[in-house]
């Protein structure tokens, strides 16, 4: 149940066009929902303006079905990550209108925010072996009500493609910069740009990379200050990070 559901239901009440008992069966399931398996937040949309967010990897085609059923009917909406293309394929059986990516593995079903759009976030990706991850954070961000743009392959091996879209980079209120290998990309985005920059290191890379932990030193490590860093491979992380920034400066 998101804020204006719940004023309306309370004014419903407030003008006795609503039985108590009315709202109350409205609200059986607020602010926890309990199933064998999960205990399901409806509080979170007060709390922080989103629902939870359901992340697939790990559970059946059943549980993610139920959990995302519960969610729908809670908020209208619903966002996954991580899903494999059988949970993709049982969820969209249940909701024709289903968002399916399977580069990000995410599904999706809108509303999860809401139509307010908070800003701008430009996802930055150094290599296209990083996609999976940066479209995570895009298929995210845009979920929670961000514009999102996106520039890809513009990783320190050819650094003139990311001079080249300066003009895309002064656009963004909040940039997420994801990157493997050495994870050089956000030092040099962060020496270009004023606003604020969150790394993602991913797994991509040979040997001496150890699955991203390279990168999430080197960005940990950067010489350009003030930078976020997430956990590796998290594009969702960094995505709910940029929301936090710009909720923040919205209500300010």
């Amino acid at each position: 149940m998101n804020p204006q559901q719940l004023e309306t239901l309370l004014a419903e009440v407030a003008a006795g066009r609503l039985e108590v008992a009315a709202a109350l069966e409205q609200l059986r399931h607020f602010p926890t929902e309990l199933l064998s398996y999960a205990q399901l937040d409806h509080h979170r949309t007060l709390r922080q303006g989103h629902p939870e967010v359901v992340f697939c990897e790990g559970k059946s085609i059943e549980q993610v079905v139920t959990i995302c059923e519960r969610l729908a009917a809670a908020s209208g909406g619903f966002l996954g990550t991580r899903a494999t293309a059988e949970q993709a394929r049982a969820l969209a059986a249940r909701f024709p209108d289903l968002e399916w990516d399977p580069v990000a593995r995410t599904v999706h079903r809108a509303p999860v925010r809401g139509a307010s759009r908070l800003g701008t976030v430009l996802v930055a990706s150094a290599g296209t072996s990083d996609l999976p991850v940066a479209e995570e954070a895009a298929v995210t961000a845009a979920a929670m009500g961000c514009r999102v743009e996106r520039l890809i392959d513009v990783g320190v091996a050819g650094l003139h493609r990311l001079l080249n879209a300066r003009d895309l980079l002064t656009l963004a209120e909040v940039l997420i910069v994801v990157a493997g290998m050495e994870g050089a990309l956000p030092s040099v985005v962060g020496g270009l740009v004023g606003v604020p920059v969150i790394a993602v290191p991913t797994s991509v890379g040979y040997g001496a990379a150890f699955n991203g932990l390279a990168a999430l030193l080197a960005m940990l490590n950067s010489c350009a200050a003030g930078i976020t860093v997430v956990n590796i491979d998290n594009g969702f992380g960094a995505a709910m990070a940029a929301v936090r920034i710009l909720t923040g400066r919205k209500s300010a």
